[in-house]
């Protein structure tokens, strides 16, 4: 799986391949991942972390202690701080176990949140992720599918590692890049009909963006047969709007951030299943931290990495909201099924109350509407006036702006709502997997250069929706 010309290394990839791939055998068996196994692979992280200057203070006394006297995993943890984001931003190569150049390739995360934080990635750390991955997408997907990795991010790990996993699965991939800018999908959109690409990866925000570009150069929207979408929060609207335009079963195929790796993976039935083996993972909240042992729950996900020796992560608040169901799944496996609920910094917070995501999109993309079909949109708030500008299938009648308005309405109670249908909107909505959501598709005017994110055709139909409704407004 990886060619390396030195034979030690070799040797060593080829022990934690087999040893990984075993106990990923059993646990797709239907065996649970045992407290024994993750407190043993937890000493090691531990005794790996001690070398790390970011844990210089806690780590070494706990060795001496606590894990030396075999205590339950939740009273090991609860010896550790927690590891705030903003604190591995600051100190990111303070994690570091190991010299730079034993590491395989260099990537760091987005920073969206913040300033971004280093995450290399080693030779066990992608053979680990590579099977956790693998062996859950291989219950669904097979040699002859075409697989299109539609993922353009800068400096980040998610292209390459999903190119392993599809290579480790003997699938046929591909990786087109299109700039963010002019978004030119005209090549993209050829490969997948002359390649018979049958499964995409990759965000939706990319795949509207794509879908958008056809519609608006009367090409065909591209048919799949399954999406495996990532790095955005994705509803069961979303899913369901995706399906419909594409006509394929949209999933969400996994779960996790570049400094993290994989913590959850879809299965064949679409429920994503935490990787228990690879993590310990707690949920915070008002009532404080505790660790995710499949009984249902919700809070801030808090990861503890158990396969990360090169950069180790111990309770790490991932600021991701989530949501442990509690019921086993129909799939057999015995790895506790969770689902997304998105960032806090992505709830907007309104007079009226506060509005996330999927209860825009539940609004917006609804089931067997006669009329024209909303592809994508993006939010333009000022004050308590709200311009919704969409892009549609078709070109809308008189009266379709003002019914669509009504029917979203009810989401922003203390607002006026307005719909403007677009030919194109801002290439910030292709980047959501990078901003989020509040930074890709909800713009408030009330910020400092807030218009100077609107390209020139888009600030003018604001301007103009703005003034009809007696608002004056000055574009710097």
């Amino acid at each position: 799986m990886l060619l390396m010309r030195d034979e030690a290394r070799r040797r060593a990839a080829a022990r934690t391949f087999r040893r990984h791939q075993s106990l990923i055998a059993d646990i797709h068996t239907g065996r649970a991942v045992s407290d024994e196994l993750r407190l043993q692979k937890l000493r090691e992280i531990l005794a790996a972390a001690s070398r790390a200057e970011l844990y210089a203070d806690s780590v070494p006394a706990l060795l001496a202690d606590d894990v030396r006297r075999l205590r339950p995993l939740a009273e090991v943890l609860g010896a550790l701080p927690l590891l705030p984001r903003s604190e591995l931003s600051a100190h990111s190569h303070a994690a570091f176990t190991v010299p730079l150049g034993e590491f395989l390739h260099y990537y760091e995360t987005s920073g969206t949140t913040g300033p971004a934080s280093a995450a290399p990635k080693a030779d066990d750390d992608l053979i680990v992720n590579t099977v956790n991955i693998g062996e859950m997408w291989a219950r669904f997907l097979s040699p002859g599918d075409i697989a299109l990795i539609l993922i353009i991010g800068a400096l980040a790990p998610a292209p390459y590692q999903f190119e392993k996993v599809f290579e480790y699965l003997g699938i046929t991939s591909l990786r087109p890049t299109v700039d963010y800018i002019d978004g030119d999908y005209s090549k993209v959109l050829r490969l997948i009909d002359e390649l018979s690409v049958n499964v995409f990866v990759g965000a939706p925000s990319r795949l509207l963006a794509m879908i958008q570009f056809a519609a608006r150069h009367g090409l065909a929207v591209p048919r799949f047969d399954r999406l495996l979408l990532i790095a955005e929060q994705v509803g069961p609207a979303c899913r369901r709007h995706l399906s419909r335009l594409t006509g394929a079963e949209a999933l969400v195929g996994s779960f996790g951030s570049s400094e993290t790796g994989t913590t959850a993976v879809t299965c064949e039935r679409g429920q994503l299943h935490l990787q228990l083996q690879s993590y310990v993972l707690e949920l915070l909240d008002e009532r404080g931290v505790r660790v995710v042992d499949g009984a249902a729950d919700s809070g801030e996900l808090v990861v503890t990495t158990l396969d990360l020796p090169g950069r180790p992560l111990l309770r790490y608040r991932t600021g991701d909201l989530i949501e442990v169901v509690g019921t086993p799944c129909a799939c057999g496996l015995a790895l506790p099924v969770m689902r997304t609920r998105g960032r806090e910094s992505d709830v907007l917070a309104f007079a009226g109350g506060t509005v996330r995501q999927e209860d825009v999109e539940s609004a917006l993309w609804v089931d067997g509407s006669p009329d024209a079909t909303v592809l994508n949109y993006m939010l333009v708030i000022h004050e308590d006036e709200i311009v919704c500008l969409v892009t549609t299938d078709v070109l809308p009648d008189n009266g379709w702006a003002d019914r669509t308005a009504s029917r979203i309405a009810h989401v922003f109670p203390a607002h006026h709502l307005t719909v403007r249908p677009v030919e194109v909107l801002s290439p910030l909505t292709t980047l959501s997997g990078d901003l989020g959501w509040k930074l890709s598709r909800v713009l408030d005017l009330g910020d400092i250069g807030a218009w100077s994110r609107l390209p020139t055709s888009l600030s003018h139909v604001v301007k103009e929706t703005l003034e009809s409704r007696g608002v004056m407004v000055c574009p710097r």
